[in-house]
């Protein structure tokens, strides 16, 4: 081959989305880039995270409104957060589909369009149907395009150091709802629930620049071209692994229990007597102990001391203890002693919780590898939907039947330890880059040009670059 075209490739990358073939030379190590770009995709991640399930965990103080204004019951009003859930779980397969056919940012674009029209059309409902259908339907599949193509892309972008940025990323859950709920409340006391409706659907939009942030990640061991097929879109083979078929039925058990603080909380504390204002703090406390949480066990996560799948299920474990304490507190305590107690259950829950939270995700790489992260995300929230769409409607049925909240919390903390029990049977160790193995490629012969592995940022202002790919 002529020196001068040797020269020219040995400058770099095309402007193509894949690697280009470079002089034989020593091998670069092969990976997520665990930095660089990752960071603005981890803050990108932590507001989508913040303005999807962070809005969903406050919006149960509308609720006593709604439910006044229709003349419903809590049981009924609590199916407009379930379906919610249960549509943004159970679809975000398709999200993570989408995602790995035309790639996460226009995904994520367009659901944050569709969650914001949901609150748009619900801030003009005239019965409980239209909250269902607005909230419900089309602000869920919105969450749904959103939250796995998210995620999926930041687990890429992360070795090293992937369960702090993943704990990064979902801390947006409990800074949104240490925000929100308060404000929520404000909005509520001035403009009414539908104002306050139409103004989170302005701020709902904001999912859409985020979208944009979200670069394309090529990396070694991704298949050379996406799957056509949609059942191969959706990573269904996925169950045929062991590891993820027991991570899955675990994760599904503590789906039943898991999301029924995020409906009926502030609902809980509205029964013991505190007013508005009150049940926010309720929410914002375990808001607080949630985000900081998330990092903390992030970090500790990324140590190694303790394997990742022992690390889930204990924190696991304790978050369905923590929702026991928050149901039984009051009891013990008796009414005239609700607040101390009340608040310290609701930061004993929300620190076990938010432990728990960044392990979910950071665990999936090792079980399934890197290139199948946002599908497994995906079907994950599928999994997690079936406890979404089941677990508030059955605690407010009990509330209903029992005139509190206190049955419902021990029955959700008791599906979580269910769960998190069968976690054990996951395997112990797990890789900790994820990625799969490159063919092994024969010795080159002299002046042959032969491809490097390398991780390649698709920026949308010039070529890729090449980045630290230590794994």
């Amino acid at each position: 081959m002529p020196a001068p075209q040797r020269k020219h490739r040995r400058g770099g990358f095309s402007h193509r989305c894949f690697p280009t073939p470079q002089t034989a030379m020593t091998p670069q190590p092969a990976g997520p880039p665990d930095g660089g770009w990752g960071w603005v995709v981890a803050a990108a991640a932590f507001a989508i995270n913040g303005l999807s399930y962070g809005l969903l965990r406050s919006l149960g103080l509308a609720f006593p409104d709604l439910a006044e204004h229709f003349d419903r019951s809590a049981q009924d009003t609590a199916w407009i957060s379930a379906l919610a859930l249960a549509v943004q779980q159970a679809a975000s397969p398709v999200g993570s589909a989408l995602s790995t056919r035309w790639g996460a940012r226009p995904v994520v674009m367009v659901g944050g369009v569709l969650a914001s029209l949901g609150f748009v059309f619900s801030a003009f409902a005239r019965s409980l149907l239209h909250l269902y259908l607005g909230l419900g339907l089309l602000a869920g599949f919105g969450w749904a395009l959103v939250f796995a193509p998210a995620l999926g892309t930041l687990s890429r972008y992360f070795s090293r150091r992937r369960v702090l940025a993943v704990g990064l990323a979902l801390t947006g859950n409990g800074a949104s709802s240490l925000l929100l709920a308060p404000a929520l409340q404000l909005l509520l006391d001035t403009f009414g629930w539908r104002g306050a409706l139409l103004l989170l659907g302005a701020i709902t939009l904001h999912l859409t620049p985020c979208g944009a942030l979200l670069l394309p990640l090529v990396l070694p061991g991704d298949p050379p071209a996406p799957p056509r097929s949609p059942l191969a879109a959706l990573g269904l083979g996925l169950f045929t692994r062991r590891a993820f078929s027991i991570f899955a039925l675990g994760t599904a058990l503590v789906g039943g229990g898991y999301f029924v603080p995020y409906v009926h909380l502030a609902p809980h504390a509205l029964d013991r007597g505190l007013g508005g204002y009150g049940a926010a703090l309720v929410v914002a406390v375990a808001a607080m102990g949630d985000a900081g949480a998330r990092l903390v066990c992030g970090w500790l996560a990324d140590q190694g001391w303790v394997p990742l799948p022992r690390l889930l299920a204990v924190f696991g474990a304790l978050t369905g203890l923590g929702l026991w304490v928050v149901g039984l507190v009051p009891v013990v305590g008796g009414k005239e002693s609700w607040g101390g107690p009340l608040l310290a259950a609701a930061v004993a829950y929300g620190l076990s919780a938010g432990s728990y939270a960044p392990l979910v995700f950071g665990v999936l790489p090792g079980l399934v590898g890197v290139g199948g992260v946002v599908q497994a995300t995906g079907l994950v929230m599928m999994l997690m939907s079936l406890g979404g769409l089941l677990g508030p409607p059955l605690s407010g049925f009990l509330r209903d039947e029992t005139g509190d909240f206190t049955a419902s919390f021990l029955l959700s903390g008791s599906l979580i330890l269910s769960g998190s029990f069968i976690y054990i049977g996951l395997p112990r160790a797990l890789p900790s880059c994820g990625l799969a193995s490159p063919p092994a490629t024969p010795p080159p012969e002299t002046g042959e040009l032969l491809p490097a592995p390398q991780a390649v940022l698709l920026s949308p202002g010039g070529p890729g670059s090449t980045l630290d790919t230590t794994c």
